[in-house]
């Protein structure tokens, strides 16, 4: 598809109002169509958790490349199940009618917290060891071949705020609130920040570091969080951090703040288009940052994005069909067009996507901090999400 000659907010709207007539002749169609392709993204995720057999279990997040061409990606990511991605497919399980299965992503999630190798204090994890949850619950890891030795990524056995928020939405969604309040709690008491809270600790056992950032989206998921667990004080608290990242002149939501409390300079797709999918946030909000973000019929993950960020691309165009904008049609249409062979979305458009963000603090003396980047590897985010924009089914209300 041609690229439309603008990408303001303005030509938006006018492409709105335009074609929203023929747009509704076309409705019952797109409509099928559109369920057909939930159905077939519900199939995969199924698919991918029938092969680990019975009981409580976590997805692999990415399925990575095996033969000769698979890279340092493809080693670190082999068996990484995170937590927010496990959360979101469970979550698009509910939604279309799968409750025992998502109970087990749910179940899972639970053991994990309660059965860690060192916490008792309610954390999870970024991520986990993929397949039948065991106890104690073993962490993702690889054996490094420049070392010779297992290693573990301070990333995956970190805690960020935002995959524990996610996990008390599918908590809560399931009616298991002892975990999700047990969680809530740990953030609560131990990453709760004069306003909002902070990101998180990163880092092995032995010695983790507190992260004194503070995330727009990770402060709007717990807004969220919190508010469906009934805790409206500390959804309130998370909501103000939230609220406090609007750039009235801009006109959508920053990214948040840096350790030494200056406000980030990007816009960032989920910081942009999720206030709007929460209702903290208002249309006009999540247009400009679709259009501030805009690559053709997609979005970058942030505005240091060369390229189309998959993940982002199937919420926009939740946040466009909410909004009856016929441009979720196009946005649509490129997530249905990198449908990997396993029937997963691709996470990205390209071989590699930058993020712009880095993965956390560097651990040794001069090495420098690792870059955030996506790679075109089959993705249960992207996927889940591409699940829920088909289905209309908004995670966040």
């Amino acid at each position: 598809m041609a690229e439309p000659p603008s990408c303001s907010p303005k030509f938006l709207i006018k492409l709105t109002r335009r074609r929203f007539g023929i747009g509704a002749l076309l409705l019952p169609a797109i409509a099928r169509a559109q369920a057909s392709l939930a159905d077939g993204f519900v199939r995969a995720i199924l698919g991918q958790m029938a092969a680990l057999g019975d009981g409580p279990v976590l997805l692999n997040s990415y399925l990575v490349d095996t033969g000769p061409r698979a890279d340092d990606f493809d080693l670190t990511q082999a068996n990484a199940a995170y937590v927010y991605d496990n959360a979101l497919a469970g979550l698009l399980l509910l939604a279309a009618g799968h409750k025992p299965e998502a109970r087990r992503i749910g179940q899972a999630l639970a053991t994990a917290q309660a059965h860690d190798r060192k916490f008792s204090d309610g954390r999870l994890r970024n991520g986990y060891a993929a397949g039948a949850m065991a106890v104690p619950a073993k962490l993702p890891g690889f054996w490094n071949p420049k070392t010779n030795q297992w290693d573990e990524d301070p990333y995956q056995v970190g805690t960020d705020t935002g995959p524990v928020a996610w996990a008390m939405l599918l908590w809560a969604a399931l009616g298991m609130d002892k975990p999700a309040n047990k969680a809530g709690n740990f953030l609560d008491e131990q990453l709760r920040a004069p306003l909002g809270y902070y990101g998180g600790f990163y880092g092995y056992d032995q010695n983790q570091q507190k992260l004194t950032w503070e995330s727009t989206e990770q402060n709007l998921d717990l807004t969220v969080a919190f508010e469906k667990l009934g805790r409206g004080e500390d959804s309130a608290h998370a909501k103000a951090f939230v609220k406090s990242a609007y750039d009235a002149r801009a006109g959508l939501f920053k990214t948040g703040l840096a350790a030494d409390g200056k406000p980030g300079a990007m816009v960032a797709a989920d910081a942009g288009i999720w206030p709007y999918l929460a209702g903290v946030g208002d249309a006009a909000s999540a247009v400009h940052a679709i259009a501030t973000l805009r690559h053709g019929a997609g979005v970058g993950f942030s505005s240091a994005s060369q390229g189309i960020w998959l993940e982002g691309t199937a919420f926009a165009a939740l946040a466009l069909k909410r909004m009856k904008n016929p441009l979720a049609e196009a946005f649509s249409g490129t997530v249905s067009a990198n449908i990997s062979p396993q029937g997963y979305v691709y996470a990205a458009v390209q071989p590699v996507l930058s993020t712009g963000l880095k993965i956390g603090p560097s651990l040794q003396k001069g090495v420098p901090e690792q870059a955030f980047n996506y790679y075109r590897r089959p993705s249960l985010s992207a996927t889940s999400w591409a699940g829920l924009a088909a289905l209309g089914a908004n995670p966040l209300a």
